[in-house]
Formats: structure tokens, C-alpha cells, sequence
């Protein structure tokens, strides 16, 4: 896996870093919580549970990318068991995410590549309507261009658009920052704990 910049930093400081945009539908998950991935997006554009296409992505994408699925957010054909996804790693991607689903939930787990999606299914790809590569896409009620930081964990999903990368990343270190001090200052001593309770309510409370 290429390291990425954005890998191991909170979606939660990145959100807060695009004004609370940008973020995918809490139903995309990763399958195994203590996953994350962050990289370049290569979109794939396919009808519900498709996945010659998938296979043609993994064939054109480079080392580092994240597969980013518009599948529709179909959940009765799986877009990819645990043969596609260890394709995927083995061509060094760094992750997949979709609102589909997937196959082989055990032997995908086994793979130790992180997967974000809606979830399982029991029933096998399709093979119609082939879908297109590199375009812009929509997954979970963001859109996605290729090109754009893809950055995931337990939290869930954020899109950084790749022309604020630079700008989105020097924010989310200064938010990282303020939080570290936040906690820092206040610790586990009940009277700091209480001092902080009072200033914060007495700045936002209303009427």
C-alpha cells in the first residue's frame, strides 16, 4: 500500500476542515473497523452489481489509487468477492469504496485491504450493461471526480477535492492541533473539566 499523506489523520478533523461537507452516507463502512485508507480516486461508474468493470479499473489503476464504485447503491448482487479484491491489493491499490456490496465477507477480511461499502450478499456479480471508468461519480451523496483524496475509517468516508487538497490538509493539521491542546489542558482534572464546561456554555448558550 502507497502511503498517503492523509492516512491515519481523523475523517471527523478532515469534515471539520471542509465546513462539514463532503462526507459519505453513514451506511459505508469499513468491513472491519479498525480499517482506514486514504489516496487518489479512480471512479467506476457501473449498473447494480456489476463488476466486468471492476475488473477493468483494477487492470487500468495505478499503485496508491482507491476505487471509488458507483454502484447504484444496489444490494443484491455483490460488485466483487474476495478474488476481485485481492486483485486490488495485490496491484497495490489502496482501498475500495462503493454503495454496494460485496461477497466472501470472510475471506475479504482475511485479505486485510480495506473495503468500505454497504455491506454482503450471498449472490454473485452481474456481467450486462458495462459501466465507464474515470468519470464523475456519486457515492454516498457525494460527489466524486477522479483525481479527488479519498480518506476513510472507522468514522466513515470523506472526499477532499483534489484542487484543496493543500489548503483542506494545513487546516485539518491545525484542527488535529487545537484538539491535541484542547484535551491536553483539561485532562482528567474535574476542576479544568469543570472550567471548560462553564467557558464553553457561557460563549454558546443561547437565551
Amino acid at each position: 500500500m502507497t502511503k498517503n499523506r492523509f492516512l491515519g489523520i481523523p475523517t471527523t478533523s478532515i469534515t471539520d476542515a471542509l465546513g462539514s461537507k463532503n462526507y459519505m452516507d453513514i451506511s459505508i463502512k469499513p468491513l472491519k473497523e479498525e480499517w482506514q485508507l486514504a489516496g487518489k480516486a479512480f471512479t467506476v461508474d457501473i449498473s447494480a452489481g456489476e463488476n466486468i468493470s471492476v475488473l477493468e479499473a483494477i487492470s487500468k489503476a495505478e499503485a496508491g489509487d482507491v476505487l471509488v464504485i458507483d454502484g447504484k447503491s444496489g444490494t443484491s448482487n455483490a460488485f466483487a468477492g474476495d478474488f476481485i479484491i485481492g486483485l486490488a491489493k495485490t496491484k497495490g491499490l489502496n482501498g475500495v469504496v462503493s454503495n454496494g456490496v460485496i461477497r466472501d465477507i470472510k475471506g475479504t477480511k482475511d485479505l486485510d485491504f480495506p473495503v468500505f461499502c454497504k455491506g454482503t450478499t450471498t449472490a454473485a456479480s452481474k456481467k450486462n450493461l458495462i459501466g465507464q471508468l474515470n468519470v464523475p461519480v456519486n457515492v454516498g451523496g457525494v460527489e466524486v471526480n477522479p483525481g479527488d483524496i479519498i480518506v476513510g475509517d472507522a468514522d466513515g468516508v470523506v472526499v477532499i477535492p483534489e484542487k484543496n487538497e493543500e489548503e483542506v490538509y494545513q487546516k485539518t493539521i491545525e484542527r488535529v492541533k487545537k484538539d491535541e491542546e484542547r484535551e491536553s489542558q483539561v485532562g482528567e482534572d474535574i476542576e479544568a473539566v469543570q472550567d471548560y464546561l462553564e467557558k464553553f456554555l457561557a460563549e454558546h448558550k443561547q437565551g
